[in-house]
Parts: C-alpha cells; structure tokens; sequence
C-alpha cells in the first residue's frame, strides 16, 4: 500500500518508506527463478537492486525469512541519493546483528523503532547511538577494519569524498549536546510550514489526513490517538514509561540555502510529516489476531503490531526459526489482572471523531553472506560480470552522495529559503 499525503508533507528528505517491509524472494522469485546463476560455490544466485528504499526494511525482511527458502545467495545492491539514508541503513543493520548477550530481543526491537521513526529518544538509546557513531567513523576511514567486523557490507566502492562525508554525519551524530539539533523546535516548524494558515486547526487537519488519507487507503490499524501524537510531537513509538527527550540525530539532514543573495549551509529537518513510520511494520502481519477488529475498531495499534512484527523479524533472523509469542501469563488467563484492550469498551475519542471507522551514484553492496550461517543463507561480494543491462555506477553496491555537499553545519534561521 502507497499513500499520497499533499506533496508539501512528504518533505524533501526521506526517512523511511511508504509500503510494508516485503520478503523480497517471495516476491520476486517465481520470476526471476529462470535467470539465477550459480556462483562461486555452485549456489543459485540472486542479484537484487533496491532504489530508493530508504530504511532497508526490505533487506532485512529478506534475510530474516531466507531459511523458509532453499539455500541461494543473495546480493543486494542498495541505492540511495543522500548519505544520511545510507548512514541509517547502516545503523539498522548494525543493530540486527547484535549478539543477544548485548542487545536482549525486545531492548532491541523496542530501540529498532525508536531510532527508526521518533524525533525523541531515550537515554539507553541515544548512548548506543554514540557508541556506534564511533565504530561506524572507523568504516568509513579503515576498510579493512569495517571488513573484519561487518563483512556482509561492501563499501569499496565509495568515493573518499562521500567517506569524508560519511564521517562527518557520524561525528554530527556522536555529538552529546541537545542543541546541536534542536528537534522539537525544527519539527514544530516544519508542521508550521506545512499546515500555513491551517495551523490552529491542527487537529482538525490530523484527523482529515488519517482518515482520508491513510485509513481510506488500507492502512486503518494507524489509530487516531498515536498519529496525532506523532504529527504534534515526532514521536511514534513509546514503548516504555520512560523519558523521551534527546533528539534523534539520525533525522538530520543537510542541505543549502540562500539567505541574503548567498548559499549557506543548514542542517534541520526536512522530512515526513504526513505519513509517518507506521507503514512499514504496522499495517500488515503474518499473525491474523493481531489485524482483528471489534466493533469496526482495531483491537491493537499500528505500535502494538509494528513492535510484534520486528520482534519476530529479529527473532526469526537469529534462530532461523518462525517467533511464537510468549502464552498469556496464569494472571491474565484467570483474570486477576485484566488488560484493558477491548476497544468496544474503551474506545479511541479520536477514532470516535472519524468520518469513517475506519545520489544517484553508486552505493554500498551489501553481503548477507557474512552474516552466521546459522541463520543466514546469502552471498559474498558478488565476482560476476557486470550484467549489461545495469549501469556500472549501479553495480556497485555503494551509495553516492548528491552533487553538492551533505556534511553542512548548523541550524536553518529563520528567513532563510530554500535554493
């Protein structure tokens, strides 16, 4: 499912996408079956170039679900028009791979979606950001190091412009100091610019935009509640009863603009606001109680099941194995303590509201076949030809920078417009 929020919402960055994560062999397979090639092993062979998808939400739906497929390698060519979407790929992937003696399975689903899609983060987050920032400046300048400890990437082929670059954005997002990017003002901003005149009636446009535009379109498990509470605030998940506030840095981006006849560098916030994150792992899921509804209403929130779905895609990525969810605890089946989640009895008042009741050059290869063969069947560096129908600046796996420079600095002012 695609949604089509005004063009002004959608931003000119973008932060992820706008379609469910998709198992990629499944989708694809049948038709590409006739083309696959043995490689270097006598492995089937499987060549996948993804544009623009952003967040690599398809990458690793693939590799999670690859054990439900016969053995193949599988290399994929990621290819995206700034580098701070590359950046994030990196950092999601990075933490997938985490060794479940560091990162429990719900400590790293629950921190997957905060970084993947809230303006604000927890403390425990934002210092594993830090720490990653640092390993991830040591990629980008020492490929033999990113060789040794993340295999299963391929950036050989970037420039040592968009390196330097890389590095930049990384040291931006090690930066501890909350005004470096003040998120909660620069959001606040971005909805001012967007809604104009209509910024009073925020509410009233919210729910307009959820129902006309997303529920009408399929995705009816968004609920109300959480979706304005993302358009006002940037934060789509709250997971815990904890505190949510130091910015994401990972939503940065640059880019000039002019302010008095002259170019300057900005770095802000110039993404999504119609939309939101919830698409990707909150509107679908292989467990049909989680999509049931009572009274027209769903009985869970797109938080609910997108926390669920990557849960699973975390837990099926390191077992090789389908999630079956913890039984209800003796508690909840006897009743002592029941969970309050039948919406015909506490209903969502915004859902009541309703009308209805509902770069372009090259990037980063990136290799499963590093990952532990115990979970994963994929492929290394890719030692084929060039298929003559793909550019060779696709080929190769890595992401290219836009034509002007990303590592810009400091806030856009006020005033300012854009070049």
């Amino acid at each position: 499912m695609t949604t089509a929020a005004g063009s002004s919402s959608f931003g000119t960055t973008c932060w992820w996408g706008f379609s469910p994560a998709l198992d990629l062999q499944r989708e694809c397979l049948e038709s590409s079956m006739a083309h696959l090639c043995l490689s270097q092993d006598d492995l089937p062979e499987l060549n996948i170039l993804l544009v623009g998808s952003v967040d690599g939400r398809h990458v690793l739906r693939t590799m999670s679900q690859a054990h439900r497929w016969l053995r193949r390698r599988i290399n994929f060519y990621i290819v995206e028009n700034n580098l701070e979407a590359l950046g994030r790929q990196l950092l999601f992937l990075s933490l997938a791979l985490e060794s479940p003696e560091k990162l429990g399975l719900q400590e790293k689903s629950e921190m997957f979606l905060e970084l993947l899609g809230n303006s604000l983060i927890r403390s425990p987050t934002a210092a594993y950001l830090q720490e990653k920032s640092d390993l991830f400046i040591r990629y980008a300048t020492d490929p033999d190091f990113q060789q040794r400890h993340l295999g299963a990437v391929d950036m050989s082929a970037l420039k040592f412009k968009e390196r330097d670059q890389l590095e930049g954005i990384f040291r931006f997002w090690r930066n501890p100091d909350p005004q470096a990017f003040p998120i909660a003002r620069l959001w606040d901003l971005r909805v001012r610019q967007y809604l104009g005149t209509r910024y009073d009636a925020r509410r009233g446009v919210c729910d307009w935009d959820l129902t006309m535009k997303l529920h009408e379109r399929g995705a009816r498990a968004v609920g109300g509640r959480e979706f304005s509470r993302w358009r006002d605030t940037g934060v789509a998940f709250e997971l815990r009863e904890g505190v949510y506030d130091v910015p994401n840095k990972t939503l940065a981006s640059g880019r000039f603009l002019r302010h008095k006849g002259e170019l300057v560098p900005a770095r802000g916030y110039w993404g999504d606001i119609g939309t939101g994150p919830y698409l990707l792992f909150g509107i679908e899921s292989e467990e049909p109680s989680l999509l049931r509804t009572v009274n027209g209403i769903p009985a869970k929130s797109a938080q609910e099941i997108s926390l669920y779905n990557v849960t699973a895609l975390f837990h099926e990525l390191a077992a090789r194995a389908r999630y079956t969810p913890p039984p209800p605890t003796s508690e909840a089946v006897s009743g002592a303590a029941p969970a309050q989640e039948n919406p015909a009895l506490n209903p969502d008042p915004d859902l009541q509201n309703h009308i209805s009741p509902h770069p372009r050059s090259r990037l980063p290869r990136a290799c499963p076949d590093s990952l532990p063969a115990t979970w994963l069947h994929s492929s290394a560096a890719l030692q084929e030809p060039i298929p003559p129908a793909l550019p060779p600046a696709l080929l190769l796996l890595q992401h290219g920078a836009c034509p002007d420079p990303r590592a810009a600095a400091g806030i856009c002012p006020q005033g300012y417009t854009d070049h």
